[in-house]
């Protein structure tokens, strides 16, 4: 008797050849698991194939997947093993709790000039400080989609922070994505680079700014949230694959529909906000100082303060 195929990737599922998992793809289901969850009808009318073709897909995906359980004890003891990056105020780290997390997704929003870049080359030189100083000892992957990486920058807050401005930046890996596609692409091959670098933080400045250039109009809103989902769900799977930092920025808008209060609003809608552990939202104040806001933490109570950011970087 024929031994059975172990089903591992959605080509081996009953039915459902090449042509079909790549239409699966396209339409921002990847895994077994997104199929498992899928009911036979709506797996038929999305691929094309029988009714009865898609029971037997969904039932061979249902039963390659497994589920795992923890005790609330295992996790604690896994939590003991997060790391904490240092912004390089002492304000703020204690705001989000002690500095941006690993396994976690930091997301600061805000308009031009609030400081989100400037708080990403910070991170990128801190997360390089021994961990007694805030940091990982590790290096970071630097996905710029809007070309706003500055070197320079980075080597001032090197030296202010007492590094080899030259090592600091050998340790950073640049892409400087053109498209949603080469976005998509840096983090879903990123694990061997994360693995032979020692990459202990991920950013991506700025997360939004290529998908609203891509998908213009309502027509095209549907697509472009599978895809910042499909997206940033990824980013997570690496930040918890291999206990690293991600922080994101993300661009604005001005919400017509809010009449009183601040109408600034976060790119990506709910797809974002359910996504980022932490959220905190950047104003400009007076000369140096931001405003920066806590909107969102499972574990911190929301909160204000106020940081400079200073020709040696960030400060209280």
């Amino acid at each position: 008797m024929a031994k059975e195929k172990a089903i591992r990737e959605l080509e081996d599922l009953p039915g459902i050849g090449e042509t079909t998992a790549e239409k699966l793809r396209a339409l921002g289901i990847a895994s077994l698991e997104q199929v498992a969850v899928k009911s036979p009808h709506e797996l038929a009318e999305i691929t094309g194939i029988s009714v009865e073709a898609a029971k037997k897909a969904v039932l061979a995906a249902q039963e390659s997947t497994t589920v795992n359980y923890e005790t609330g004890e295992a996790i604690l003891e896994k939590r003991k093993e997060i790391g904490k990056i240092t912004t390089g105020s002492k304000d703020l780290d204690e705001l989000i709790g002690g500095g941006v997390e690993t396994n976690a997704i930091t997301e600061a929003y805000g308009k031009f000039s609030s400081g989100k870049s400037q708080i990403a080359f910070q991170l990128a030189v801190n997360v390089q400080l021994p961990k007694k100083d805030g940091g990982m000892e590790g290096a970071v992957l630097f996905i710029d989609t809007e070309g706003t990486f500055r070197p320079e920058r980075i080597a001032s807050m090197a030296t202010a922070a007492g590094l080899d401005p030259k090592k600091v930046l050998e340790n950073i890996i640049v892409v400087r994505a053109m498209t949603t596609d080469q976005q998509i692409l840096t983090a879903e091959r990123a694990d061997k680079l994360i693995q032979e670098k020692n990459i202990k933080l991920v950013i991506v400045d700025s997360m939004t700014s290529l998908f609203r250039a891509e998908f213009l109009g309502r027509g095209a809103l549907g697509e472009r949230q599978q895809k910042l989902n499909s997206h940033v769900h990824r980013l997570q799977t690496l930040a918890d694959k291999y206990n690293i930092a991600v922080y994101i920025t993300n661009q604005v808008m001005d919400n017509p529909g809010i009449m009183f209060g601040d109408p600034t609003t976060p790119i990506g809608g709910n797809v974002l906000a359910h996504a980022a552990t932490t959220r905190l939202y950047l104003r400009k104040s007076k000369e140096e100082k931001r405003i920066v806001r806590l909107v969102d933490s499972p574990s911190q109570p929301e909160g204000e303060c106020v940081i400079k950011v200073t020709p040696n970087g960030i400060k209280d």
